[in-house]
């Protein structure tokens, strides 16, 4: 199939490329070009696309002309079902089908945890044709009698890795059992493990597949470099960093809440402009993190591997991994946060003694050596040569061998130690959505999975 070179090639209705090139929107992107034909003439597509190459229009532009051309018998039925795993994500969804939608008499509506019901509710008795919705606070509403889905004609799910990563899979198969049968399925992935690749095969029939880049694929203009340093150097490190003229927005990745909270801290004693953004917080002070991340009232933006990918914040120069990632397809979603729309942007990872070995899974899966950058006053030797010499580390390893001093003139800012646990014993699944049992469950709302008395209860 050629691409097309414009969106008007696509025979978009005029209502839907005037609200594009409102949006300064000119030429469709690879996954947009592929997927937006086939949806257009009703077929079931299964795309895989990784976050940041425009599949929210990838769907939402074809479901807009669907909904406008041909209007339901059955009045204030909701038509379409977007389901997303996280509060962010949807929210983003959201925004973009009331953009597109602008100059068509469509209405959207999004509910999701973490907030009160009171105002979904109200805005369900509006009869939206288009719902985003995270999976728990669904079925909730459902329960309640507040939603109907026996109309819905357009189901999409969107990241469905992710959605099965927070263990939503049970949720996501009670709700297609309550959509009707015959409808046309949008499934959209950034990853195509065997779990995900079932649940695709129940859901869709003679499906369009739809592949534009490798989930593994890393933006060609995101400069990706390695830092081998001490974890206890760390924060003197990305305070050195940001301290640079050239790093702007910056997106900071922990591994854990409370390393996140703990590194936000650290930086706001030290002058630095930042918040953090993970499940534990309440979706208010999320919007609020990323608002003023958003608007430049904060350089620095700290999250944990559950927020990356519902964060879209335009203007990202830098992304540090203050952790390496325990799964190595984080990595690719965290550094997709910069170099968006044909930005440049710099990806940075900080590799401790513990973190050989993951940084090894992360080359090894995006067939790419990171840049190994020692110019910097906290340049660990020991860990690079660990590193070139292959050897193989786990992150309950000591942090710094007995004696080793800091590099000379530098000390720990204020006193403080930042040593983050060193010696812990690793925790399965680092505590955010990894497969581990504090599972982020109910599209952001954390729902913690209970073993009790022989039985699993489901915190609400």
């Amino acid at each position: 199939m050629s691409v097309p070179l414009t969106f008007a090639d696509l025979k978009l209705e005029p209502a839907l490329l005037k609200a594009l090139a409102e949006q300064g929107y000119e030429r469709p992107t690879p996954v947009q070009s592929a997927a937006i034909p086939f949806a257009l003439h009703g077929r079931d597509v299964l795309a895989l696309a990784q976050t940041g190459t425009g599949k929210t229009a990838a769907f939402a532009l074809p479901i807009l002309q669907r909904l406008h051309l041909q209007p339901h018998k059955q009045a204030g039925a909701i038509r379409v079902l977007v389901l997303a795993p996280t509060r962010e994500l949807a929210l983003q969804i959201h925004e973009s089908f009331t953009a597109y939608g602008r100059h068509l008499k469509l209405r959207a509506a999004v509910i999701l945890g973490g907030v009160p019901m009171g105002a979904q509710i109200r805005e369900l008795k509006h009869q939206p044709d288009i719902l985003v919705a995270t999976p728990g606070r669904l079925l909730d509403l459902h329960s309640q009698g507040h939603v109907r889905l026996q109309h819905v004609e357009v189901l999409v799910l969107d990241e469905a890795d992710r959605m099965l990563d927070m263990g939503f899979i049970h949720d996501v198969r009670r709700i297609v059992a309550m959509v009707p049968r015959q409808r046309q399925t949008l499934f959209f992935s950034a990853t195509m493990p065997p779990a995900v690749a079932e649940l695709a095969q129940g859901l869709l029939h003679d499906a369009a597949r739809v592949e534009v880049a490798p989930s593994a694929t890393v933006a060609v203009k995101v400069e990706q470099r390695v830092m081998f340093v001490e974890r206890n150097d760390k924060l003197d490190l990305l305070l050195h960093l940001l301290a640079k003229p050239e790093v702007g927005r910056t997106l900071v990745f922990a591994r854990t809440r409370h390393r996140a909270d703990r590194v936000v801290r650290l930086l706001s004693r030290h002058g630095v402009a930042a918040g953090v953004i993970h499940s534990d917080k309440t979706q208010g002070a999320r919007q609020r993190a990323l608002a003023a991340f958003a608007s430049g009232d904060l350089q620095v933006l700290i999250a944990t591997d559950i927020m990356a990918r519902g964060i879209d914040v335009e203007g990202i120069t830098h992304v540090v991994n203050y952790d390496m990632p325990d799964d190595p397809e984080s990595h690719v979603h965290r550094i997709g946060r910069t170099a968006r729309a044909g930005a440049q942007g710099t990806a940075i990872s900080f590799c401790d003694d513990e973190e050989v070995s993951l940084l090894r899974d992360v080359e090894r899966l995006t067939r790419l050596p990171l840049v190994q950058d020692a110019n910097q006053p906290w340049h660990a030797d020991r860990i690079a040569r660990m590193y070139s010499e292959g050897v193989k580390t786990s992150r309950t390893r000591a942090q710094r061998p007995q004696g080793q001093p800091r590099p000379k003139g530098q000390h720990r800012p204020g006193g403080q130690s930042q040593g983050h646990g060193a010696g812990r014993k690793r925790r399965r699944g680092g505590g955010q959505g990894q497969g581990g049992h504090a599972a982020q469950g109910h599209g952001g709302e954390r729902a913690k999975r209970v073993v009790f008395q022989g039985r699993r209860r489901r915190g609400r």
